[in-house]
Formats: structure tokens, sequence, C-alpha cells
């Protein structure tokens, strides 16, 4: 029999003062401390108290006094604190070295992104890079808040990491395998914040989960799905982290379209990367590499007179990217994107098949080809999902698109001060 610890006065007051701190920072609208007591049934002195000391650790912050028709004091609104504690978050990716510095109020302090090929790069001249980029970004935000404090650091790798540790086992698109991850040039910055190293897909569906009380049109339960070089995926249930018995969870990518198909760089054959990731379809339309997928679109986007939503930007799109129009550039690039679609959309089938999730969240650079390619996949799935019948399904354009990874690691990052606020105050 398992028994389960009395709760002492000590763990009572550690509980109360994170469900504070959750009533404050995922509220839609800011509360005062009344608000809190009616939601939480908190008394109001243990409300006032327990807000005191979280405004007292710059974890929440007080608004200009509201003044109410009923008789009292006039109430005084609670947000979260705008740049005292942050957390940043920072990608490794094939090709490009990403991160951002958010703080408790979500507001980008400081964002980068610098372009590279590093497929097969050496990982210690990488991390140095990426400290490099670290520093800068720190420098960025500390120029407006100079007080502010690091909380941690998530570093996303697009491979499998050991939960609970630095350990990369296999990373296929970058060509590293069974490496200890040294952050310490991270580190270097960053001082005695804990750095931790994710998934790189786990994180960019955390960024699509709906933040602070704000509204996002995704389902509380999705598929994240995203490409790059390589094509990551997460399960997201009732909006927390599917990862499995090991935490390897969602390597769509290496899921076989065709055993007699091309040779993946994990050493396998057929894997669905080899015919809807970026390279794959960039190959398939006559493209060079670094052409990008909005190449394939391109000329139609000129023709509609539309802005791109990221020219002149360095860091993440927080908002929902305008559509892209669905006409491809060629018909080669048609025929590109036809092949990709019916095989992810086949791919993902199979995956509702088995975990039954109603929304498919088209991230990376499916977002910018989410026009063309999310009828494919509606399509396929209609088709090959057994309950279709009876089930609808949804496959929208990720909201966070641009560096989502670094966005959601940030973001986990400020969650778990939220989570546990008694270590900052």
């Amino acid at each position: 029999m398992i028994v389960t610890p009395a709760v002492g006065q000590h763990s009572l007051r550690e509980q109360n003062i994170a469900l504070v701190a959750r009533a404050v920072v995922d509220a839609a609208a800011p509360p005062s401390r009344s608000d809190i007591a009616t939601s939480t049934g908190l008394t109001r002195a243990t409300v006032s108290s327990l807000v005191d000391r979280l405004v007292e650790a710059r974890i929440v912050a007080e608004l200009p006094p509201v003044a109410s028709r009923r008789a009292g004091r006039p109430a005084v609104p609670l947000v979260p604190a705008r740049g005292t504690l942050v957390g940043i978050g920072l990608e490794i990716n094939v090709g490009h070295l990403a991160g951002v510095v958010l703080d408790l109020a979500g507001d980008t302090l400081a964002s980068e992104t610098l372009h590279g090929d590093f497929h097969g790069s050496d990982p210690a001249a990488t991390l140095a890079l990426l400290g490099a980029l670290t520093g800068r970004l720190l420098a960025t935000a500390r120029a407006d808040h100079a007080s502010l404090r690091v909380a941690g650091v998530q570093v996303a790798v697009p491979g499998l990491v050991e939960p609970g540790t630095s350990t990369l086992r296999v990373a296929p698109n970058l060509g590293w395998a069974d490496l200890e991850v040294d952050t310490s040039a991270v580190a270097e910055h960053t001082g005695d914040a804990l750095v931790t190293l994710s998934n790189e897909a786990n994180l960019a569906a955390l960024a699509q989960v709906p933040w602070q009380g704000r509204h996002v049109d995704v389902p509380d339960s999705f598929l994240y799905v995203s490409a790059d070089v390589g094509i990551g995926a997460a399960i997201v249930l009732d909006r927390e982290l599917f990862v499995g018995g090991r935490g390897w969870s969602g390597e769509l990518g290496h899921v076989v379209v065709d055993p007699a198909g091309p040779l993946c760089p994990c050493g396998a054959t057929g894997c669905l990367e080899q015919y809807a990731g970026t390279d794959a379809v960039l190959r398939a339309a006559g493209l060079p590499r670094d052409a990008g997928v909005r190449s394939l679109l391109a000329p139609a986007r000129r023709a509609s007179g539309a802005d791109d939503p990221d020219e002149g930007r360095d860091g993440p799109a927080a908002d929902l990217p305008p559509a892209l129009p669905a006409a491809p550039a060629s018909a080669a690039s048609a025929a590109a994107l036809d092949r990709a679609g019916h095989a992810l959309g086949a791919t993902l089938a199979d995956f509702v098949n088995l975990i039954d999730v109603p929304a498919i969240v088209l991230g990376g650079a499916y977002s910018d080809l989410a026009d063309h390619l999310a009828p494919i996949v509606h399509a396929e799935l209609t088709t090959r999902v057994l309950s279709a019948p009876w089930s609808t399904f949804s496959v929208v354009r990720a909201p966070v698109a641009g560096a989502a990874a670094t966005v959601g690691g940030a973001r986990q990052v400020l969650r778990s001060v939220v989570e546990d606020p008694t270590a900052w105050l």
C-alpha cells in the first residue's frame, strides 16, 4: 500500500503561493486580490499576504487602482511583472541557430536567428556560436532591464534527447549521435541558471498552447507536425505534452512510407522525410536546397501583393501569419507538393488511428505551405481514418510559426517559475 504523506504547513504555503501566481499569470484580465480570493477559495487575508510576497519578489506587479462603485478601497489589478524574471529559449537546427528572451508578461525582450549550414558541424564550434548568441541576447535584454534574472534556459535540438540529462542520442540531420552536449558556453552568460536540453518539436508544440489567458484557435488536444530538413512531431493532450514511456515519442519523420524508398540519414529507407521534408520537396520540384520552401509559391505571392509576414523580422513570429496563396509556382512545384501532401496525410492518418487526436497543427516550413497541404492532408484523413464517418478533423496553420521551439522553451522555463515561485521569493 502506498501511503501519501500528510501535507505540512510549509508545503501548504508553497501550494497556495503557486495557486495565487497561476491565478495572476493565467488570467484573461488582470485580477484583484478579491478576485483571486473568490476564484481560489483562499481567504482575502491569505491572498493579500501571498500577493505581497510575489510583488516583493518581482514576479507579480500592481497596476494603478481602479475606482469601484462599491464602498471600500479601489481594487488594485495584478499582472505578471515585466522585465524581471526571464526565460531563454535556444535552438540548434540544420539551417540556423536561434534564441529568444521572454519575460513573465510574455514580452519578447530580445531575439536573434543566425542562419548557416550546421549539418555535420563540429558540436563544440556550434555550441560556442550558441553561447555567443546567448551573450548578445542578454546584452540586448539588459539594455532596458539591467536587473533582470535568468530563471532558466531550454536548448532545443532536432533529435532524441535522454530525459533529464544533456545526452543527445541521435540527431540524424545534424549528424550528431551519442553526444554529451556541453552547454558551458551558454552557462557562461547565464550564471547558475539551469540549462536543459529538449526535443525541438516538443517545445515548438508547447508554443501553440494558450499562454497567459490569451485565446488561440487551437484545440486542447492536437498533433503538432513541423518541417525543416527533417520532420518533427509532438502530441499534446489536454494542453499537456505526451512524451511516451522513454520521452521519445513523435518521431513522425522516420515513419516508413515505402520500405524500398530512398536512404534516409537515420540509416533506414523510405522514411517520410524523404518524401515530405523540405529538402525532398525542393529536390522534387527541381529547386536548389537553399531556395527555401517559399520559392515553391513565390510568384503567386508576388502577384497577390501580399506582404511577407516575416520580412524584416529576426525572431519568432508570435501571431498567426497571414494566409499564403495556395497556387504553386510551377507544374513541378505542384507535383512535389502533391506528393509531399499525400505522403504526409497518409502517415498522419496512421497517427490519428492510433491516438485519436482531432486536430493537426502545421508548423515550421509547413505553416508556409499550409494552404496547399492542408486540403490534401484532410482528404487523406477522411479516407484513411477508420472513425472518419463519425468524426471531424481540423488541419490548421500553427499560431506560432517562426522559431516556435525557442518560444516554447522560454515559456516552459517561465511556467516552472509560476508552478513553484518559492525558489524566487
